[in-house]
């Protein structure tokens, strides 16, 4: 959500000034993950393209207008968590400019209900990078500095189960050695939204090396402070920038190609997820699990752990 897709506060002139005003729209902006904000701001210029294409107005919208769109994304084959997120999008976009939101409405609602039991629920899951997996990905990192970087990058976002926001995000000052591994402050996360601060300890272990591989990364590339990840240009320079969330992306579905993987499969969340399943294979506690993942929920964890003893113990073992 950008600053001009926020209205100017209802409220007398005389009693605010404009460095008031402005200071109020961006903590209302800071509200949501920049994730969050991000894809709210691709959900509604796309929603304003729509309408404007059918010279409809986008705001303050009509509820059949806005039943007849999120409609027409789940003919268009969205899942419904991307129609249910652009539901939410369009009514923080009319609720920050003092709107009525067109989501209140029984059509919408209804819609909604309709479009979740026609399409279901379930999203389409990217393929975890298990242990083996990841060691046939590692395998294909050159001894260049690009090389180090990535596979400090993969094994890293693998041990300590991070998201690639978290992994961007990483400044050389949160990383910590210690006895048995690595200490990993995040000062901000997609369940930390307050910044109150998650330390995760990555063991140093003996079959992958990370930590190894992490110190590697540092001592060729030079650097002491500033973002843990960077860009590498083309003419092999080492850039100040911390690699982006996208790259991120690119640099795992690159690396599942080189190993004969399907890189479509493979998604930012796959380093996340492959630890999870990795963990439950090997016969980790779920709740030594969520000290790694921050999970704040058992329940979400419990597809990891299912999928994991599908067949363990499984009930017709004996007779089937």
């Amino acid at each position: 959500m950008t600053t001009t897709q926020l209205a100017t506060l209802k409220t007398p002139d005389s009693l605010l000034s404009a460095n008031e005003v402005e200071a109020t729209k961006r903590f209302i902006l800071e509200q949501h993950a920049s994730s969050t904000r991000k894809a709210y701001r691709s959900d509604i210029a796309l929603f304003q393209a729509w309408c404007q294409a059918r010279q409809l107005e986008h705001r303050p919208a009509e509820p059949q207008v806005l039943a007849t769109f999120l409609a027409h994304e789940a003919e268009s084959g969205a899942e419904y968590s991307t129609i249910k997120r652009r539901a939410a999008a369009i009514r923080y976009y009319h609720t920050t400019a003092n709107y009525d939101s067109p989501t209140k409405s029984e059509i919408v609602r209804a819609t909604l209900s309709g479009i979740r039991k026609t399409v279901g629920v379930a999203a389409k899951q990217k393929a975890p990078a298990t242990v083996d997996r990841l060691q046939q990905m590692i395998a294909h990192c050159p001894p260049t500095l690009t090389g180090l970087r990535d596979k400090a990058l993969l094994l890293l976002g693998f041990s300590g189960a991070f998201r690639r926001s978290e992994l961007a995000a990483l400044q050389i000052k949160n990383i910590q050695e210690a006895e048995e591994g690595l200490k990993v402050t995040l000062t901000k996360s997609k369940t930390d939204q307050e910044g109150a601060g998650q330390t995760i300890g990555i063991y140093k272990g003996y079959r992958l090396k990370t930590v190894e591989s992490v110190k590697a990364w540092l001592e060729q590339a030079n650097i002491s402070s500033g973002p843990l990840f960077r860009r590498i240009r083309k003419n092999g320079k080492l850039g100040e920038e911390a690699l982006s969330t996208q790259a991120i992306v690119d640099i795992i579905k690159s690396y599942a190609l080189k190993a004969g993987l399907n890189p479509q499969e493979f998604a930012g969340h796959s380093l996340r997820s492959g630890f999870l399943t990795s963990a439950s294979e090997s016969g980790a506690s779920i709740f030594k699990m969520m000290e790694v993942s921050r999970h704040k929920s058992v329940d979400t964890l419990k597809g990891y752990v299912r999928n994991a003893e599908l067949f363990k113990n499984h009930a017709g073992a004996k007779f089937l």
